[in-house]
C-alpha cells in the first residue's frame, strides 16, 4: 500500500471565496443564496454548520435534496457498506441493488399498471429522458408545458423550462408550447380552472399538428413559487392531452418521497395517473440520483436504440435511494411532515394579520412559500422586503430560499425530519425579520 500525502482543506472563509471566483465557472455565481455566501461544513439531521460551527436550521434542504435529514446514519450506513464492496458498476453488467430499488420505488406507485424505473443522475437528466421517451411511443413531437416552470437547465429540459431567468439566449430543442399555468393568486385567468384547461384546448388547436407527444407538469410549481395545481386542473389537462394522442408526464422532482405529507407522491392528491412521473433531489437525500418511472409499454418505445447513461443504477447512490425509502416507513416521516406543516401554517395566519407585505402563504405539508408584496390590493412584488427578510432569518440561524418570478417569494422546504419546534423557530425568526422592516 502507497503511503499517501495527507489531503489538507483549508476552511477560511475568504481563501474558499477567492478559489471559488478563480477556479470554478462564473455561471455559479447566477445562483447564490445570500449577499455573503455561506459555506457549509457540517450536516445533522435538519441543522447544517457553516464553516465557524454556526447552527442554521436548514428550511431549504439544499435545494430540496436532503429528504431524511443531512447525514442521516441509516443512508450514511447504507452507502459505506455498499462503498466498500463495489463503487460502481455499468448497467453493461447486472447488480443487485438497482433491481432491489426498482422494485420497492414503482410498489410506491398506483397498483394496475406495470411500473418500471430507470435511473440517471439529476432532475434535469431524468426531464430530458421522459421528452424522449414520450416522443418515441407516441411518433409525435410537440409537447406542452406550463409558464413559470422549472424542469431543469440541459437543452431538452431548459426548453420545458418557462421560466426566463432560466432560459439561455441559445436555440433550445423546439416543438414545446408553454401555456398559463394556474395560478390561482396572480394567474392570468384567477381561480376560474376551465379557462385555464381551454387554453389547452387552444394550444393543441393553434400551435400544433393537432396531435401531440404530451404535457408536463410539476404537480406543485416549485422554483415558479410553490403554486399548487387546482382542484380539477390535472384530471381535465390528462383528459385533453391523452384525446390528442399525447402521454401525460407529471414532475415530482421536488414534490416527492412525502413532502407534502398526505401522500409519497402529489399527483395522488388529485385522482390521476401519469404514464411517466419524473423524480429526483430527495430520492438519493443528498447522493446524486434520480429517475424515470413509466408505464412499460410507453418505455418499451426507446428499446430499439441503444440508450444509457454512464452513472446511471449507480450502486451507492441506489443503496441511499433504498435507504430513503426504508426510513420514510419506518421513521412515519409523513405524519411529522404534516404536524409540522399545520404548525408552520396555523402560525403564519398570525403573522398575515400583523403584517400587511405578507400577501400569501401556500403550499402543502414542507412545501411551502411566502409571497411579499408592497400592496395587498396591487400585488406588486417586494422583492427588497423578502431579500431583507431571508437575510435576516439567515442572522437568526434559519436559512429559507427565495424564488418566483419577481424573487419577492421566500421558499420553506426542510429536511422531512423538521419539527414543530423547528417550525416555531422558523415563525418565530419571520416575525422578528418582519418587525424590522
Amino acid at each position: 500500500m502507497n503511503s499517501y500525502k495527507p489531503i489538507v482543506t483549508d476552511w477560511d472563509y475568504e481563501a474558499t471565496l477567492a478559489r471559488r471566483r478563480r477556479y470554478m465557472s462564473p455561471s455559479l455565481g447566477t445562483f447564490v443564496a445570500f449577499n455573503e455566501p455561506v459555506i457549509l461544513k457540517k450536516g445533522e439531521m435538519q441543522y447544517v454548520f457553516d464553516e465557524k460551527g454556526k447552527k442554521y436550521l436548514d428550511c431549504l434542504a439544499q435545494n430540496l435534496c436532503v429528504s431524511v435529514g443531512h447525514s442521516h446514519p441509516f443512508v450514511n450506513a447504507e452507502v459505506k457498506k455498499q462503498m466498500d464492496q463495489l463503487c460502481h458498476s455499468t448497467t453493461t453488467f447486472f447488480n443487485a441493488i438497482p433491481a432491489h430499488f426498482a422494485e420497492e420505488l414503482t410498489a410506491t406507485f398506483p397498483k394496475g399498471e406495470e411500473w418500471v424505473a430507470h435511473f440517471v443522475n439529476s432532475g434535469s437528466e431524468a426531464n430530458d429522458l421522459a421528452l424522449l421517451m414520450a416522443r418515441l411511443y407516441t411518433g409525435n413531437n410537440d409537447m406542452l408545458a406550463l409558464r413559470d416552470s422549472y424542469h431543469g437547465l440541459h437543452f431538452g429540459a431548459m426548453g420545458l423550462t418557462g421560466t426566463q431567468s432560466c432560459r439561455q439566449k441559445v436555440p433550445l430543442g423546439g416543438g414545446v408550447v408553454h401555456v398559463s399555468n394556474p395560478n390561482i393568486y396572480r394567474g392570468l385567468h384567477g381561480d376560474a380552472t376551465d379557462k385555464y384547461l381551454a387554453e389547452i384546448d387552444e394550444a393543441i388547436a393553434s400551435s400544433t399538428p393537432g396531435e401531440i407527444a404530451g404535457m408536463i407538469i410539476e404537480s406543485i410549481q416549485g422554483f415558479g413559487g410553490v403554486f399548487t395545481m387546482p382542484d380539477g386542473y390535472l384530471a381535465g389537462a390528462f383528459e385533453r392531452v391523452r384525446a390528442a394522442g399525447g402521454v401525460c408526464i407529471i414532475d415530482e422532482v421536488q414534490t416527492g418521497f412525502g413532502r407534502t405529507g398526505a401522500n409519497m407522491w402529489e399527483f395522488m392528491a388529485h385522482g390521476v395517473t401519469p404514464d411517466i412521473i419524473v423524480m429526483g433531489k430527495g430520492i438519493g437525500n443528498g447522493f446524486p440520483l434520480s429517475a424515470v418511472v413509466a408505464r412499460r409499454e410507453v418505455a418499451e418505445a426507446m428499446a430499439e436504440r441503444k440508450f444509457f447513461n454512464t452513472y446511471g443504477s449507480n450502486p451507492m447512490s441506489c443503496s441511499a435511494g433504498r435507504a430513503v425509502l426504508r426510513v420514510i416507513e419506518d421513521d412515519n416521516i409523513m405524519a411529522n411532515v404534516t404536524e409540522a406543516g399545520d404548525h408552520l401554517a396555523t402560525e403564519m395566519v398570525g403573522l398575515m394579520d400583523k403584517y400587511e407585505v405578507i400577501g400569501d402563504f401556500r403550499g402543502k405539508g414542507l412545501m411551502r412559500a411566502i409571497e411579499f408584496v408592497k400592496d395587498r390590493t396591487s400585488k406588486e412584488a417586494a422583492t427588497e422586503l423578502a431579500s431583507k427578510v431571508q437575510e435576516s432569518c439567515r442572522e437568526s440561524g434559519v436559512i429559507v430560499g427565495r424564488g418566483g418570478r419577481g424573487g419577492n417569494i421566500l421558499r420553506i422546504n426542510p429536511p422531512l425530519c423538521a419539527t414543530k419546534d423547528d417550525m416555531q423557530l422558523l415563525a418565530d425568526s419571520l416575525d422578528k425579520a418582519c418587525s424590522q422592516l
